[in-house]
């Protein structure tokens, strides 16, 4: 898959039924557009498949103990 069309891809998966996680999650893709184009944040395309509901819980309390496994992710991308 070519960078540009990765990028596209996890924009697209990047629109949610939330509009707080589109906007954390595509300020996200776009401060780290060019890593993820080379495929780093390989947990990102694995936390895109959660559900919208325990996503944005993990964004409000990452103390869950299914989000401690992208704790390092869920802090990126709160950061932007």
């Amino acid at each position: 898959m070519g960078d540009i069309e990765r990028v596209r891809k996890l924009k697209w998966f990047c629109r949610r039924g939330m509009k707080e996680l589109d906007i954390l999650l595509e300020r996200f893709i776009d401060n780290h557009q060019d890593s993820l184009a080379d495929g780093a944040w390989p947990d990102f395309e694995t936390l895109l498949q959660t559900e919208d509901d325990v996503l944005w819980g993990w964004f409000q309390d990452s103390s869950s103990p299914d989000a401690s496994r992208y704790e390092e992710l869920l802090v990126q991308i709160r950061r932007g």
